[in-house]
Order: structure tokens, then C-alpha cells, then sequence
């Protein structure tokens, strides 16, 4: 269908180029009473054949527009009133080349449109200087002037528009590009470090009591072999999703999404007594705001594990009629200096997305203490 369309444009194009000069004639000799306004008239409006030629060779339409025009001035039908005041009257009709090069100005590269404007100067004012009176001499070549200065500048806005439109998509790809990235990354952030501390807190478990306890032991062996193998599932989800984004017919889902109604085993294997407590009602949340919320709390008890020092925590999940809100805390002793890591980081970005609040730091009587509150849509309340 394309090919089809594009040879029908061409044909038309060319159509119209053949048919130009026949346009011409019929607007200079169609009648012998037309007065020279209507002709110059007629000269300019037969460009409109010209537009395919126009669109697809800008610099080629030009010339043939500023040939056409300049020939018809001095084949002026001759005789009274004709001669003399009708070919003076003719030099109107520049005004579609004038047109044509606003249009070279818009589209063709500087080099192209510079040629454009010179031509079309030299053609017009060698056209003005051999067939205007000579008392309308200064008037003509300054309305002339005039003309080219418009068309050039309005062909210049509509080049520094269509620039300016073009580095607006390309910039707003770029902020898609690393907004994707971003989102990667907390995800395989937040997935692998909660993994690898589990893995962590069960091997050195497993170490201390192989010997004294075995049934402990294999337990913590276990736990890490499930650990591992549901990181693994879950980076073979990111990169199948990686390679299925560019396949856009291809939307069926990877695997059931992660939210909070697998925190309670997030918490059993955290290898931490966890302590979970629910306010509110408890209602299915959008996909964006269950799974940040999971990422969040999962970040926050592998930020217990490395650095409090401390064996337990509390998180508490608040569904408020407008927002969630969650927060965990614990009695560890963490540096109030601490320069906030990419976990700290990546969770405040979550909430940012959302257009929630985040807060993260220590606590005045003690510990540590992560919060957030993301606004819940009319939609998922």
C-alpha cells in the first residue's frame, strides 16, 4: 500500500510538472479583456501544479517556478492595454516563488537554501530592473526585498521549530531509555542484595551448628538453595522481559507479579525475627504500588541484616483510605552520618514515581527508621 501511494504521489507530481506550462498559457491568452492583475494572478496560482515537484526536489521547483514567472512578463499579450503597464503588473506573480523559497528555507540543508535565496534574488531584481518603469524602480526591487526577507524568516521559524520538535522526541526517548534503566537496576538491586543477605545470615548458620546440629543446619542449607534458585527464576524474568520488549505483540505475562501478599514469607525467610503488624483494611493494590511496596520492606530488611547489628525488626503495613503507608524500624546502631547507599536511594526513587514521601534515618530514642507513604489511586481503594 505504500509503494502504491508513493508512486501515485510521484506521478502527480510529474502530472502536474508537465501540465504547468499549459496553466501558464491559459492564464496569459485564456482572454484577451483579463486585466494584468488577474494574469499575474493566474502566473502565480498555476504554481500550485508544482507541489509534488516542490515537495520532492525543493531547489528544481524553485527554478522552474522563477522561469515560468519570468517568462511570462515579456509574453504579455501585445497591444493596448497590454503593453508596457501588464508586464510590470506580471512581476507580482514572484510572489510563489517567494513561497517556494520559504519552503527550500524549512526544509533543505543551508547550503541549498542560501543558492535558493541568491537565485531568486539575481532572477527578481534583473526581472524588476529590465521590465519596471523607471520611476518604479526603487518601489519594486524594495517590495522585492521586502518579500525574500519574509519568506526567509518564516521558513527559518519553521526550521527552528521542526528542530526544536525533533530534539524534544529524541530527548524525551533518552529520559524513557534511562528511566528503564533505572527501573532495572532497583529491581536487580533490591532482588539480588535481599538474596544474597539471606544467603549470607543461612551459610553462616549452617557453619556454627553443622556439627552440634545437623537438622539446623540442613535447614539453613535449604533455605539457601531456595533462596538462590527463586533469584535465579527471577533474573531469568528480567532478562525474558528484556529481550520480549521488542516484540510489542507479545504481552503475555512472565510470571505472577511479587507484592505485599508475599511479605509475610519474605519475612520467615529473612533470617530475622520480623515482627509484621497490619492497620487497616487490606485491599488489592495496583501493580506498581504492591511491588514497590515489596521492594521497599525487602531493601529495608536487607539494610537490618548488614548493618544494624540487631536480630529483629518491625515493619508495619497502614492502608489508609487514600494512601499505604509502611514503615519499619529497628533498635540497631547505625552512624547518623551515613551517606545513603543505592538502596536508601533506589526505595526514595520508588516512592518519588509514585508521587508519594520517603524518609530514612535514625531515630531519636535509638535504631533506624524507613517510611513511606504512597498515595493509593480512586481506582485501587
Amino acid at each position: 500500500m505504500n509503494a502504491d501511494n508513493t508512486s501515485r504521489r510521484s506521478a502527480a507530481a510529474w502530472w502536474g510538472l508537465a501540465l504547468y506550462p499549459l496553466a501558464l498559457s491559459l492564464a496569459l491568452f485564456g482572454s484577451t479583456r483579463t486585466v494584468p492583475v488577474v494574469r499575474a494572478l493566474g502566473v502565480a496560482l498555476a504554481a500550485v501544479l508544482l507541489a509534488g515537484v516542490v515537495r520532492r526536489l525543493p531547489l528544481f521547483g524553485l527554478v522552474v517556478v522563477l522561469a515560468g514567472t519570468t517568462l511570462s512578463i515579456p509574453a504579455q499579450p501585445s497591444g493596448p492595454p497590454w503593453e508596457g503597464s501588464g508586464r510590470q503588473v506580471t512581476l507580482l506573480a514572484f510572489v510563489a516563488a517567494d513561497v517556494v523559497l520559504g519552503y527550500v528555507v524549512a526544509q533543505r540543508p543551508r547550503s541549498q537554501w542560501i543558492t535558493g535565496v541568491v537565485l531568486c534574488a539575481l532572477v527578481q531584481f534583473g526581472a524588476i530592473g529590465v521590465f519596471a518603469e523607471t520611476q518604479n524602480l526603487i518601489g519594486g526591487a524594495t517590495i522585492a526585498l521586502l518579500a525574500l526577507f519574509v519568506s526567509c524568516m518564516i521558513g527559518l521559524l519553521s526550521s527552528e521549530r521542526r528542530e526544536h520538535a525533533a530534539a524534544v522526541r529524541s530527548q524525551a526517548v533518552a529520559d524513557a531509555v534511562t528511566a528503564e534503566r533505572l527501573r532495572i537496576a532497583r529491581e536487580l538491586h533490591d532482588m539480588v542484595s535481599h538474596s544474597i543477605g539471606v544467603i549470607a545470615i543461612q551459610s553462616g548458620v549452617a557453619a556454627r551448628v553443622i556439627e552440634t546440629q545437623p537438622g539446623e543446619a540442613r535447614s539453613a542449607l535449604e533455605a539457601i538453595e531456595a533462596t538462590s534458585r527463586e533469584t535465579l527464576s527471577g533474573l531469568r524474568r528480567t532478562l525474558v522481559a528484556l529481550r520480549r520488549a521488542a516484540e510489542p505483540g507479545d504481552d503475555a505475562p512472565l510470571a505472577p507479579h511479587t507484592g505485599l501478599a508475599d511479605l509475610d514469607g519474605l519475612a520467615r525467610d529473612a533470617g530475622l525475627d520480623v515482627s509484621v503488624t497490619r492497620e487497616g483494611t487490606a485491599r488489592t493494590l495496583p501493580q506498581d504500588i504492591d511491588l514497590a511496596a515489596y521492594r521497599i520492606v525487602q531493601e529495608s530488611l536487607t539494610n537490618v541484616v548488614r548493618h544494624a547489628g540487631v536480630d529483629g525488626c518491625r515493619v508495619l503495613v497502614a492502608y489508609d483510605d487514600d494512601a499505604l503507608r509502611l514503615e519499619i524500624t529497628d533498635d540497631g546502631a547505625r552512624a547518623s552520618a551515613t551517606v545513603p547507599g543505592m538502596g536508601i536511594t533506589g526505595m526514595a526513587e520508588r516512592v518519588s514515581l509514585l508521587r508519594g514521601e520517603f524518609s530514612a534515618g535514625p531515630r531519636p530514642e535509638g535504631g533506624f527508621r524507613v517510611a513511606a507513604r504512597i498515595p493509593v489511586p480512586e481506582a485501587g481503594r
